[in-house]
Formats: structure tokens, C-alpha cells, sequence
């Protein structure tokens, strides 16, 4: 344990945060002069932004992870000028490849999404630049496909982005964009393999071959597989550098890391860093778990910095959330990672420019302007599902379509925060008996919990299917719908005079296990608003506030 002394320099390195931090663990290396460590033994406390939600930003020099909360896996991060641009696998959902942009490393606001074409389950994708134009390599699978890795490009980082074109590379995953020493264009791929580009990187110009054996860990660690997947590359000081994840993304806390290597040529020879593994979770006592998928980036003053994604721990139904470590160069050309186990607050990258409040974006909305891509996206949709939604004066109507949530996708929205409460307004339109529409915790159509309203009935929905037995009779077509997610432990209220009154739903639900090792499809548990049946309902007012 930290002794007294440690502990009272780093409570006064910290004094005046915006919200106390967290003061288990072990400060940094930098001011104890020693490795940090976790106790395992505190939670920790972020400091709060808009609408309450947690940010990582204390305002007072120090920042504490994750720098993005939320579902925001394999984040793959482009540094142009003074400018950082981050997006991150989207899987299913569309509009997606949401662009964030940063000043500072720390401090994200979103731009929009990129992709809106449905071209099936999106992957961990690579954001760069060549000349002076943008790109987006996107690994996808669609129903009746095998894997292929397509391209979108724009000339303006904030779009438009063109159509995406396929590549025809085909069992891939993963890309990680370079331009080698001969000046041309390369994508590394899981395996980790390689393929030529042509000049203008819309089109494969050579055949994929094997391009690096990475480094393997002891047998006897606790893994989930070998999986050498997620490869970033970078050009520094006459070498390549080769930032890979091994290990499996989730299964064991312990199982994802990040390992390096170094070239002098992108075609290798490739050397194993004798550092390996730059970072990895050592134990399920630690905040941060599964901790992999790196990409290297060069902070505002010349500083160094990797972002990688991880689980927290106690709570996978966040998905994985973007974390921020500090690296350094040693005097042999190796880098080591600096952070320990990132629980406590770290040193704010130096010179970013930080504005005041530029952080994240509130999630309450009264459906007067288009957010679709930026917050609201569909899970697994048709072709044709944004032809559901049309924005009028008194909100947003959206048509009815299937039976249940059980086979209708809904709009479903990222939430980053540990315990939060969201409401909504739902109108049942036009006459339709089967018009249905409610407020969920959506994982997949195999996975969701909420409550919704038929012009009969109150329905109470758990294990992905209608709990028949909490049927109420209930008529009328107007619901206001609150759903209060504290620490795993949900509670639903229903008001039917717009949130003047409200009844306490007599039946509470506990959600932790929603989540990748139980159900696969790497997703999070994320709010949801479906509409079933025939007709349309509107959606008005939705808030949302964290606890």
C-alpha cells in the first residue's frame, strides 16, 4: 500500500479538481518514483460534465480514464496539424463511424458519422490521411458474405464521405494503413498479413501475403486466444513500428495486451520489443480490463501517447471505453508504456489548446433537429429503415415495424456512465390495435429489458421476451417512461400525465450480465426506443441524466 507521505504528495498534486479523484493505487512513476500500482481496494470518482455525465478533463492539469466513456471500441486515431480526429467500430449499427474530434488528447467532441450505408457488421477500422485527402478502411460482413474490407474517402474530414468501395480483399479484419519506404501503400491485416494498394488506395494491387510471427506470451498466462489482429503502424527515427493486440479482445480480464515490434523496411525482417507486453491486465483486481488494441500517437508538444480500448471492471455492459497512456522513447528506439494500471488520475498531455467545456455532447433531446449518426443510429437495419423516421413539429415520427423489439430494430444510443435515468414521452399515431412503443436497455434482439405500451396493455419485457405474467391492463396512448439503470439495478416509473405524477413499476431488474462473454457480438448495453406493430408512434422530450 501507498505509505502517508506518497499519499498527501499526490492529494496535493491533484487539489482543486473538479470532482474528488480517485486515491487508491499508487501515484505516477514521474512524481513517486516508482512503477504505479492498483490497491483494488477504492472506486474511483471522474469529475462530471454535461448532464452529470463523467469526463476524464479534472480542469486542473490531471485527467483520469476513460477519455471517451462508453462503447467506443478499437479506437483508431488520426493526428493532422494541430488537429486529433478519433472513430471507432461501429458493428451494426448505421449511421456509424461516428468522428470525434480533439484539440488535446483528452477532451473530445463529436463531428457526425461517416458511413451511411449499410454494408453489414463493421469491424475495428483504420481513420487516415495520404496527401490531402482522408480515409476510412472498414472491414465488414453481411448476411450471405464472406469478410471484406471496403474504403470511404473524403477531401474534408467532416464529409461528405463518398459511397464505400470494396476492396474484394476478402477473410480480413483490421486494417492498419502504412506507406512503406518505396512510397507505396500498404494495409496490414490481422494474421498479421499484408497487401499492397494501389497509388490511390481504392483498389488491392497485389496478393496477401504474410508479413509478421508476433511475439508470444508464456503458455501459462490466462487468455482467450492467440488472436493477432488489430495492427497499427508508424514511421519514426529510419524504423516502422508495429503496435499489435494478442490475447483475445475479451474472455479473461487478463487476456488482451498490446506488443510491439520494429523495421527497418515495412517488408521486415520484424524484431520483437524486449519491452513486450507494453500493456496488459495483470490481475481482475484492476479498473481496467482486456486492455489492447493500441495505436501510438504524438501529443500537442511533442510528447507520445497510445490509445487502446478496455473494459471496466464490474461493468462490460459499458463495452469497451477509449484509454489514454503515456509512453516513452527509450535511448535504443524502444518505447515502454508509463501509466500502470490507469487508476489513477495521469498528467494532461502538454499544449493541447483545451476549450473550456468541449467535452462529449448532451444526450437529452427534443427531437427538433436531425441527431441520426451523432447519437440516435438503428441496430442491424434494413436497407430501407430510415424511411421509419420523419421529424415533424411536435417530434419525431416513427413507424411501426414487426411484432415485438424482439424482431424491429430500434434506435438505440451509446451511454457511457455507471448509473444514469432516461424518460421519454411515447404517442401511439392513428388506429391501429398493434401499435406498440416503449423505452429499453437494448443489447441485441436476443438480449434487452424495458417497458412498453400497447393502447391496452403495459408490457414488461426481460430475457429478450414479453414477461406475460406483468401485463397490465392500461388504456391509453400517450406514456411518459422512465428507466433508471443505477449500478446494474433497473427501475421503471410511468407517468400518464406528462411526468406530473408518476407510478413505480412494482417489478425491478438486474442487468450486469448483458454482455459480450454471455451473449457475443462484442456490443454494450445501450438505451433503446422501439416501435412495433402497424401505424407510427412519436417519440418527445427525451432526457437523460446521470446519477
Amino acid at each position: 500500500m501507498v505509505d502517508d507521505s506518497r499519499r498527501n504528495l499526490f492529494k496535493t498534486l491533484i487539489a482543486g479538481a473538479a470532482s474528488a479523484p480517485f486515491l487508491g493505487g499508487r501515484a505516477r512513476a514521474d512524481q513517486c518514483g516508482e512503477r504505479p500500482q492498483s490497491s483494488g481496494t477504492q472506486q474511483p470518482m471522474w469529475a462530471r460534465g454535461i448532464e452529470g455525465e463523467r469526463k476524464a478533463d479534472f480542469g486542473n492539469g490531471y485527467f483520469l480514464n476513460p477519455i471517451l466513456p462508453g462503447d467506443r471500441p478499437d479506437p483508431t486515431i488520426l493526428k493532422d496539424g494541430r488537429d486529433y480526429y478519433m472513430t471507432f467500430t461501429s458493428f451494426k449499427s448505421y449511421p456509424g463511424l461516428v468522428i470525434w474530434h480533439s484539440t488535446d488528447l483528452v477532451n473530445w467532441i463529436p463531428i457526425g458519422p461517416a458511413l451511411f450505408k449499410p454494408i453489414g457488421n463493421v469491424f475495428a477500422v483504420d481513420l487516415c490521411k495520404y496527401g490531402d485527402r482522408y480515409y476510412i478502411y472498414i472491414p465488414a460482413v453481411a448476411d450471405g458474405r464472406g469478410w471484406s474490407i471496403y474504403v470511404i474517402w473524403a477531401d474534408d474530414i467532416r464529409g461528405p464521405w463518398s459511397e464505400p468501395i470494396d476492396l474484394k480483399i476478402p477473410g480480413c479484419i483490421d486494417p492498419g494503413h502504412v506507406v512503406g519506404e518505396d512510397g507505396r501503400r500498404y494495409l496490414f491485416v490481422n494474421g498479421i498479413r499484408k497487401v499492397r494498394l494501389s497509388d490511390d488506395g481504392l483498389s488491392a494491387d497485389g496478393e496477401l501475403e504474410t508479413a509478421y510471427d508476433p511475439w508470444r506470451y508464456p503458455d501459462h498466462w490466462v487468455v482467450e486466444n492467440f488472436a493477432p489482429e488489430g495492427p497499427k503502424l508508424l514511421r519514426r527515427g529510419g524504423w516502422f513500428y508495429l503496435i499489435t493486440a494478442v490475447g483475445g479482445t475479451a474472455g479473461p480480464p487478463t487476456g488482451h495486451m498490446v506488443i510491439a515490434a520494429r523495421s527497418k523496411s515495412v517488408h521486415g525482417p520484424w524484431e520483437h520489443c524486449p519491452h513486450n507486453p507494453l500493456v496488459r491486465t495483470t490481475s481482475a483486481d484492476e479498473l481496467w480490463w482486456s486492455r489492447g488494441h493500441a495505436t501510438l500517437v504524438e501529443g500537442p508538444a511533442g510528447d507520445w501517447w497510445m490509445v487502446y480500448h478496455g473494459y471496466e471492471n464490474g461493468f462490460r455492459t459499458l463495452g469497451r471505453q477509449v484509454l489514454l497512456e503515456p509512453i516513452e522513447w527509450t535511448d535504443d528506439g524502444w518505447l515502454r508504456a508509463k501509466g500502470g494500471d490507469l487508476s489513477i488520475p495521469l498528467r494532461m498531455p502538454v499544449g493541447g489548446g483545451k476549450r473550456p467545456g468541449s467535452a462529449g455532447f448532451a444526450l437529452s433531446d427534443d427531437f427538433s433537429e436531425n441527431r441520426f449518426g451523432l447519437q440516435w443510429c438503428f441496430h442491424n437495419p434494413a436497407a430501407d429503415e430510415l424511411q421509419r423516421i420523419r421529424y415533424e413539429k411536435k417530434g419525431l415520427r416513427f413507424a411501426a415495424r414487426g411484432r415485438s423489439p424482439a424482431d424491429s430494430a430500434p434506435l438505440i444510443c451509446v451511454v457511457g456512465d455507471r448509473a444514469y435515468e432516461a424518460e421519454v414521452t411515447v404517442d401511439l399515431l392513428g388506429e391501429e390495435e398493434d401499435t406498440e412503443g416503449g423505452l429499453l436497455l437494448f443489447y441485441n434482439h436476443k438480449a434487452f429489458v424495458g417497458l412498453g405500451f400497447s393502447r391496452d396493455h403495459l408490457k414488461t419485457f426481460q430475457y429478450a421476451e414479453e414477461q406475460r405474467w406483468l401485463r397490465q391492463p392500461s388504456k391509453t396512448s400517450s406514456l411518459r417512461i422512465r428507466l433508471t439503470n443505477d449500478n446494474h439495478i433497473v427501475t421503471y416509473h410511468y407517468s400518464r400525465d406528462e411526468g406530473r405524477t408518476w407510478i413505480l413499476h412494482g417489478h425491478r431488474m438486474e442487468v450486469s450480465g448483458i454482455h459480450h462473454n454471455v451473449f457475443g457480438g462484442f456490443l454494450s448495453l445501450r438505451i433503446g426506443l422501439y416501435s412495433s406493430g402497424n401505424g407510427s408512434i412519436r417519440l418527445r422530450n427525451f432526457t437523460y441524466r446521470a446519477l
